[in-house]
């Protein structure tokens, strides 16, 4: 298996504003993508891009949940027009073109198709979109070219924020006769190797176990969580344990919940938190199952051990 290969990715915030419209675009890549919040809509649909074909995303929240929709067309601005009158609920917009508008209405209908396929299969943000639309019928060259466009606009969408396309969910891990395989699909990725972490609570008769492989932090399939959130509803975990409960990552069992599959959180504190329910230090809070360490004093030791560690 190859080592992953480095991408350079260009920013360029429009208004000088980190909250304003950004464009994103990947070296050797055609494809450009705009984001920019509802109270802007006037002056991206005046850039050149949004008369281009391609596809859109609306994002925002209804009823204190997440929401987005996913579309396309020959001409973005006039569908997001539609949209303006239509759709109170969102706050932000993505267009999604190629430079010189090379896309055409095959092209964007087969990367709408897909993108509402993967979004579902991650569940992390519910779709506005009432139905799922078939792949266009498109040459084995076409598919090739959309798929490779795809691949590289997962990786530029969450420079911009966008996090609805990230897969956490990691399926279960393969003997050691089986080679790791990784690809831009609707399945889980697979997980291998770490160093693995524990974390009780006898007052509550909960452990968890996790491993911390390839920069991730993944809690394994059959871990135990309380069977609420019980900490502050603004705070910022909240919603993820929200989010885990709603997409079926946790489900309830007698008295608490089990992770029904591996799940890469962010940091041991995210973890700790969907484990207990609360805010929690993830890095005192999680041991090492082999020695006890908790996870600082481990980090530590293997800052202090840079050539042990590697």
């Amino acid at each position: 298996m190859s080592p992953p290969v480095g991408r350079s990715l260009e920013l360029y915030y429009i208004d000088g504003r980190p909250d304003g419209m950004v464009t994103a675009e990947l070296f050797n890549w055609t494809g450009h993508v705009l984001m920019f919040p509802r109270t802007q809509l006037s002056g991206a649909l005046a850039r050149v891009e949004a008369g281009y074909a391609g596809v859109y995303m609306l994002l925002g929240d209804q009823d204190g949940e997440p929401l987005a929709y996913i579309g396309e067309g020959e001409d973005i601005g006039a569908r997001i027009r539609q949209h303006d009158v239509k759709k109170e609920w969102w706050t932000s917009a993505v267009l999604v073109t190629a430079s010189a508008n090379k896309l055409n209405k095959a092209h964007v209908r087969y990367l709408e198709a897909r993108l509402i396929r993967h979004a579902k299969s991650i569940g992390h943000t519910p779709l506005d979109n009432l139905t799922a639309p078939v792949l266009p019928i498109l040459s084995e060259a076409d598919i090739a070219k959309m798929e490779a466009f795809l691949e590289n606009l997962l990786i530029v969408l969450p420079a911009v924020r966008v996090d609805m396309f990230i897969q956490r969910a990691r399926s279960a891990r393969p003997t050691a006769s089986t080679a790791p395989v990784r690809t831009i699909t609707d399945s889980p990725q697979i997980v291998t190797g770490g160093t693995r972490f524990v974390m009780e609570s006898r007052k509550h008769g909960l452990r968890a176990t996790a491993v911390l492989t390839d920069g991730e932090f993944v809690v394994e399939v059959g871990s135990m969580s309380r069977l609420e959130w019980t900490g502050l509803d603004h705070h910022t975990y909240a919603s993820l344990y929200a989010e885990l409960r709603r997409s079926g990552v946790l489900a309830e069992q007698i008295g608490h919940c089990l992770f029904t599959q591996d799940y890469a959180f962010r940091s041991p504190s995210a973890a700790a938190a969907a484990v207990n329910g609360r805010a929690s230090n993830g890095q005192t809070d999680w041991r090492t199952a082999d020695g006890g360490l908790t996870y600082k004093d481990w980090e530590a030791h293997q800052v202090a051990n840079p050539v042990e560690a590697a």
